[in-house]
């Protein structure tokens, strides 16, 4: 074990080094004129003011979880919050810091190259980093958990031997490694939450404040420096788009990593399987995701160190995402052979395994094929190669009305191929390995989860690149070529969504088990273990948590939306103020207050943050306690079938809006470039779309997938301990 454990241990420290590397090689890196390192500056000094503040407010927060979760559970379980809250924050905190640092390069890069091979180069270098810190990150601290708690301390032991650990406060309380991974899993959850939240409302006010007032009223371009909020959206693209991404998706690695190791422990505790096959099913999960990170390594080498990058620039980025697959397929085909070839054919059996041996690595390639699907499906979406987004341009020729309405259907019809490849995967996943298949395919999704991050990282890079541009008046040449890395970014960015909440559907439902494990007591019929593990809809308690659950995504949505309008009408009224009363700001001959609009974004998507993040945290703990776990079952049921087709519409409709603009903007609609009226009407559907793409979107994963585990983690008491218990219903 221990042995096979090191394979998990060079996949960190390559991941991490190389991440180094590129960190190092991107800031010694020339950041351009005075004027472009005067923007940069100002930009990094609001991220760095941001992310501080936000994370002294997560802190206390994340302490009062870890003691409540050492006091009322297990010490073991707080510590590893603990753990997994650092592991998320620091992360996030790194892909922010290396993001205000190469956007200037990339810039810069345009201005002396001319050259858009050479200018992807640097800002996927730049990418890399928040994505090898993703996964680094991730297995290091699961690494640890394992090591510390699983190996050293005896946890792994206890679950093969069938020793339980009881709770102090709680004596029927059953604790374990179960519980301290979820505790693990639960510390990346609260930071992702909170990161992307916040970050996403301070982004979007800032976004939308500088369009609707700056574009939509004195007619000048994105990003011009007359405008006060377009430091401010820079800054946002860091702190929402970069350290929100990287929490995000740091959480749904461990999630899909952690589901299939809890599974199998609590089959081992529920005597399904022996000690012997609970080691196999434990690492497996563990050197799987070592092996992708090896093969994200590289894949990303792979495109920096090639000698000469085409124009084709979407192109270049699949190859490097494919390379990074690749390498995860026949990682895990010969995990799969080589790890369960002498485990009992019968043991497998019990557990669901048809295929032999061979289950896992089926059910992971259901993972992997079902990512890319989902990817080639949202690309066709939001692409402005494709013909939908073609519609919504096309559109705005007729007004902001029909631009709208031509987007949301857009966003509404995107849904069903993605939801159907996502079902294709869940019912072939369970068909060739049972419930631990799906753990599987769900890994398999996020494998490669570095090399999508870091082409998704790519793009917020490019965005603030095309920004510094504008405002250091740099050539129409230089603008152009970050134009061209943005809008592909759109397209990753949607991809990556894609990706994430797909992970989280088969994450949350391969938790789902191990939260019916925790209270419906014990299985006797190994043979059939799975038909005493139903949750039925149709019982009446249940059947209410599933409404909640459905009503709970779109609740959270209005919520984030009503946050960012908030926000972002105190955005319009401060640049309209300077518009107005600073005489010469668009003529060029007065600067612009930026500090006064960053303050208004950072205090508003602070202050807005609170709310949203504690109701996802609390629901189905305060709803365990008084209605029980059946009732909350329900609500996980309905609440991650309904965020599905909302995050899936809302990443797909709003990246849509955006392309469309861009592509009227590149000249795509013969005779309406930008000024025009259709150009404006496209703005006001990109402006719609901004916090529904960057804000709603992003969060309803972390939503379904918190709440999965923060009801894993509490079932254990409130399934012994609720009110309707206690008064007989």
């Amino acid at each position: 074990m221990e042995l096979l454990l090191l394979i998990v241990a060079l996949a960190v420290i390559l991941a991490v080094s190389y991440a180094a590397f590129n960190f190092l090689s991107v800031k010694r890196m020339e950041e351009g004129t005075d004027r472009m390192k005067e923007i940069a500056e100002a930009i990094r000094i609001g991220a760095n003011a941001f992310i501080r503040y936000e994370y002294k407010i997560v802190g206390i927060i994340g302490a009062v979880i870890a003691v409540i979760l050492g006091v009322l559970i297990s010490w073991q379980t707080g510590v590893a919050f603990v753990i997994g809250a650092v592991m998320s924050a620091t992360a996030g905190w790194v892909g922010m810091k290396i993001a205000t640092y190469a956007n200037v390069r990339v810039a810069n890069s345009a201005r002396e190259t001319g050259d858009l091979g050479k200018t992807l180069k640097v800002a996927f270098k730049g990418g890399s980093v928040m994505g090898l810190c993703v996964a680094g990150f991730a297995l290091f601290g699961v690494l640890i958990v394992v090591l510390l708690f699983g190996m050293a301390l005896g946890q792994i032991s206890d679950v093969a031997n069938g020793t339980v650990q009881h709770g102090l406060i709680f004596p029927a309380l059953e604790t374990g490694f179960t519980m301290t991974l979820s505790g693990y899993a639960l510390g990346c959850s609260v930071i992702a939450l909170f990161n992307r939240v916040g970050g996403g409302i301070y982004t979007k006010a800032a976004d939308m404040g500088a369009d609707l007032v700056g574009k939509t009223e004195a007619h000048i371009p994105e990003d011009d420096p007359r405008n006060p909020a377009t430091i401010a959206d820079n800054v946002g693209d860091n702190v929402g788009d970069v350290a929100g991404l990287g929490s995000d998706l740091l959480e749904s690695f461990v999630g899909a990593m952690l589901s299939g190791v809890i599974l199998g422990c609590e089959m081992c505790v529920k005597q399904i399987v022996s000690g012997e096959l609970l080691n196999i099913l434990l690492l497996f999960p563990l050197i799987f995701a070592g092996v992708g990170l090896i093969g994200c390594v590289i894949g990303i080498a792979y495109l920096l160190l090639k000698k000469k990058l085409s124009d084709q620039v979407h192109r270049e980025l699949n190859i490097a995402t494919w390379i990074s697959a690749g390498v995860a397929i026949v990682g895990s085909f010969l995990l799969s052979f080589f790890m369960f070839q002498n485990a009992d054919a019968e043991a497998l059996k019990v557990i669901g395994f048809k295929l032999g041996n061979f289950s896992p690595w089926v059910a992971a390639i259901f993972g992997i094929a079902t990512g890319i699907i989902i990817g080639m499906i949202s690309e066709y979406y939001t692409s402005y190669d494709f013909k939908p987004t073609k519609n919504i341009a096309g559109a705005s020729k007729e007004g902001s009305a029909l631009t709208i309405t031509q987007g949301l259907a857009t966003g509404m019809i995107s849904c069903m191929a993605p939801v159907i490849v996502l079902a294709v995967a869940i019912f072939g996943s369970f068909a060739v390995a049972g419930m631990y298949g799906i753990s599987c395919a769900a890994l398999g999704m996020l494998s490669f989860v570095a090399a999508t991050v870091s082409v998704d990282t790519y793009g917020p890079i490019s965005d603030n690149a095309g920004g510094i541009a504008e405002m250091s008046e740099l050539g129409k040449e230089v603008r152009a070529i970050t134009d061209k890395l943005d809008s592909v970014g759109n397209t990753t960015a949607a991809i990556g969504k894609g990706f994430a909440i797909g992970s989280a559907a088969l994450a949350a439902l391969s938790m789902m088990t191990s939260y019916l494990f925790a209270f419906m007591g014990d299985i006797n019929m190994v043979q059939n273990w799975m038909d005493s593990l139903v949750l039925n809809v149709m019982q009446p308690l249940t059947l209410c948590g599933a409404l909640v659950g459905a009503a709970l995504p779109y609740m959270f949505s209005g919520m984030l939306i009503e946050a960012v309008a908030k926000a972002a009408r105190k955005m319009v009224e401060e640049v309209r103020r300077q518009f107005n009363e600073i005489k010469g700001i668009l003529t060029g001959e007065a600067k612009p207050d930026y500090k006064t609009c960053i303050e208004i974004s950072s205090q508003g998507s602070l202050k807005e943050m609170r709310v949203p993040c504690i109701i996802a945290i609390a629901i189905p703990v305060v709803s365990g306690f008084i209605f029980g776990a059946q009732f909350v079952g329900g609500i996980l049921i309905g609440a991650t079938v309904s965020a599905i087709m909302l995050a899936i519409f809302c990443g797909n409709s709003g990246g849509a809006w955006d392309n469309a603009k861009k592509y009227i903007e590149s000249g795509g609609v013969e005779g309406h470039g930008k000024g025009s009226s259709a150009h404006d009407a496209s703005v006001v559907g990109d402006t719609v779309g901004d916090p529904l793409k960057d804000t709603v979107g992003p969060s309803l994963d972390i939503l379904i997938k918190i709440m999965s585990t923060i009801s894993l983690v509490a079932v254990v008491i409130f399934s012994e301990y609720n009110l309707f218990s206690l008064l007989g219903l």
